[in-house]
């Protein structure tokens, strides 16, 4: 049976259709409003931030690092300069796959794993957007054709001229003047990231270290134009960057490579000293290493070298070495005895070749161990004998002996614009009690007398200390820079100077050093032999390692690295000093016989011309007499 049809209800539908329109229409409206309203706060609100935004999409402020400040000794010698180089560079945001294009590199170049280990590390240093880092530095021509011709396999590398630092002497100059490095991760954290935009390397050690803000310079910038590749399609803007500053050093390369040849091949130290201003005319650690290498990046297997050699070359001893002074110190002691009255140049002390000390049976020998008989302190600086400086430092004490001492420097950092410099050590009954918990003992004062036990100093410390000597008490702290950007560098925390009761003292124990010299009972009277003018010197034999009571030393028996060590100090001319000069020599065992003569070859370097004349300015210097003894 067929079913009814079914009418339409014209109403109900014509209902449904008229409230699908009006909502349809609803949320075209909503839309349209969310639309209106987003385009008003991206075109008014936020106009000139989406501006910038859309600016960033194609110009990139690209920095431009300054041109390091230049580096000159006394005369104007260029000891670090800044060569032009071809050097690769990595836009990260332009490679893609970065580890692939590396990849691709050390194929392209043959490099090492080392190398691509190192780019790694280069690339994960903090940077900003589309700004380069650079890989390799300084390549050849084959490199630099192997790259243009594989630039397809390449995206991301270019080749750019740059300037890197170069250090035309070599390993003559390494320990002051320094080197610098790449910028490592643990100093990004401190470098001011707007000024090292774009630089690759910072000062590691010397120079280039202490002045590395005035050396720096300020870094410029280019706003340019890129494409959607990050390729530069032209400059908008530029702003120059300012060069560091020029720094001229107090060091004389003329005298230094004398003070070098002077030491030869010894492991050691020289150090030279002006005393009226503190220059550093000359400073030498041996052996040394070529700074270059530091430059565009050491491999492990060079830095290994250096490091793990017996005879390191890496370390300054000059400001980093500490030893025992030895008798050096004798002329520090004397004055000290002096000026707090418990002697007199005329004081006499027997020596029988040893000194007891009261109520003590233990003998503390003279380096000669037949004795000197009776002697007073001109003879006991003139024969460095020990039994008369372990007498002075019995009657002074600890105490008084220590806050003398401290006065010249000993045991404390004493220059202006050595970061390096390490402090050494002046015991004190304090300090034992606290290091070593402890009492002082009484002949623990004795060998301190003589510049051994605990007291430890560096060559800067002992040439200073000299120097005082030399100016009478007047501090002026040593330091390598004569000018940075054409001013002196200043002193805000200069030391004062030393003020004795009695300033004849200081003429007293000059003359006791010119006897070490020019008397014909002196110890190192051969360094002086046929010199032009006055030398005041002093010699230091100290221990390397222990020799038991009753014992003799015997170099044949001991190691050579356990020799003694062998130091001079010495100032000319005499009556008005203008040089100041220290040596070290590591196991060289004779002080007067093999540190002696170094310091007189510098001396003649320093004061005497080509043809071995006295200089005119030093022309005044009274000849080499034997000292007059009062």
């Amino acid at each position: 049976m067929p079913q009814p049809l079914r009418l339409k209800e014209h109403e109900q539908e014509r209902s449904l259709v008229n409230g699908r329109v009006k909502a349809c229409a609803l949320l075209v409206l909503s839309l349209a409003a969310i639309l209106v309203g987003r385009l008003y706060v991206l075109q008014v609100l936020q106009h000139d931030q989406q501006t910038a935004v859309s600016e960033n999409n194609r110009v990139h402020v690209l920095p431009i690092p300054p041109e390091r400040g230049l580096i000159y000794d006394r005369n104007g010698v260029l000891l670090a300069e800044n060569t032009p180089s071809f050097n690769l560079t990595m836009t990260r945001e332009r490679a893609g796959d970065a580890a692939k294009v590396l990849d691709s590199l050390v194929d392209v170049l043959a490099l090492s794993q080392e190398d691509r280990q190192q780019f790694d590390k280069d690339l994960r240093r903090a940077r900003k957007p589309f700004e380069p880092v650079t890989l390799m530095f300084d390549l050849n021509e084959e490199q630099i054709a192997l790259l243009a011709v594989n630039q397809f396999r390449l995206p991301g590398l270019d080749v750019e001229a740059q300037f890197i630092r170069e250090y035309p002497l070599g390993e003559h100059f390494a320990h002051s003047v320094g080197y610098v490095g790449r910028i490592n991760e643990r100093e990004t954290k401190f470098l001011d990231a707007t000024e090292y935009r774009g630089t690759q390397s910072v000062g590691k050690t010397g120079i280039e270290h202490f002045y590395e803000k005035q050396l720096h310079g300020h870094v410029g910038y280019e706003e340019v134009e890129t494409n959607a590749q990050g390729r530069v399609m032209r400059v908008l803007n530029r702003h120059d960057p300012v060069p560091g500053e020029d720094i001229h050093l107090s060091l004389d390369a003329h005298l230094q490579l004398a003070a070098e040849k002077a030491l030869g091949e010894r492991r050691g130290a020289v150090v030279v000293l002006d005393p009226a201003n503190g220059d550093v005319l000359a400073m030498v650690s041996n052996p040394a290493f070529d700074p270059n290498l530091f430059v565009k990046g050491i491999s492990f297997k060079q830095y290994a070298e250096l490091r793990d050699s017996i005879d390191r070359p890496l370390f300054n001893r000059v400001l980093r070495g500490l030893y025992a002074p030895g008798s050096t110190v004798k002329p520090e002691v004397a004055l000290a005895g002096l000026d707090s009255g418990v002697i007199t140049p005329s004081s006499r002390v027997f020596d029988a070749g040893y000194y007891e000390l009261p109520n003590y049976d233990h003998k503390y020998r003279n380096w000669n161990r037949s004795g000197d008989g009776w002697v007073d302190m001109y003879t006991a600086i003139m024969r460095s004998n020990d039994t008369y400086f372990y007498d002075v430092a019995h009657k002074l004490g600890i105490d008084r002996l220590h806050d003398y001492l401290t006065e010249f420097g000993l045991g404390q950092k004493v220059s202006l614009d050595m970061s390096e410099e390490a402090p050494g050590l002046m015991p004190s009954q304090d300090w034992k009690r606290a290091t070593r918990r402890q009492a002082w003992y009484p002949g623990e004062t004795l060998i301190l007398g003589i510049g051994q036990g605990y007291m430890q100093v560096t060559p800067l410390q002992l040439a200073q200390a000299t120097s005082l000597v030399a100016s009478k008490g007047v501090w002026h702290r040593p330091h390598l820079a004569l000018s940075v950007g054409g001013q002196p560098p200043v002193d805000e925390h200069p030391m004062p100077d030393i003020v004795l009761h009695d300033k004849r003292a200081w003429d007293q124990v000059n003359q006791g050093m010119q006897m070490v010299m020019h008397d014909p009972r002196g110890i190192a009277r051969a360094a002086a032999a046929g010199a032009q003018y006055r030398i005041a010197g002093k010699s230091g034999t100290a221990q390397v390692v222990a020799i038991k009571q009753g014992e003799r030393y015997n170099r044949d028996k001991t190691l050579e690295r356990n020799r003694d060590n062998a130091l001079f100090v010495g100032f000319a001319p005499a009556d008005h000093p203008k040089v100041v000069v220290a040596v070290m020599i590591e196991n060289g065992e004779a002080g007067g016989r093999v540190a002696g003569p170094v310091v007189r070859e510098v001396m003649d370097s320093y004061l005497l011309d080509k043809d071995g004349h006295l200089k005119g300015e030093y022309a005044g210097a009274s000849p080499a007499a034997p000292a007059p003894h009062t």
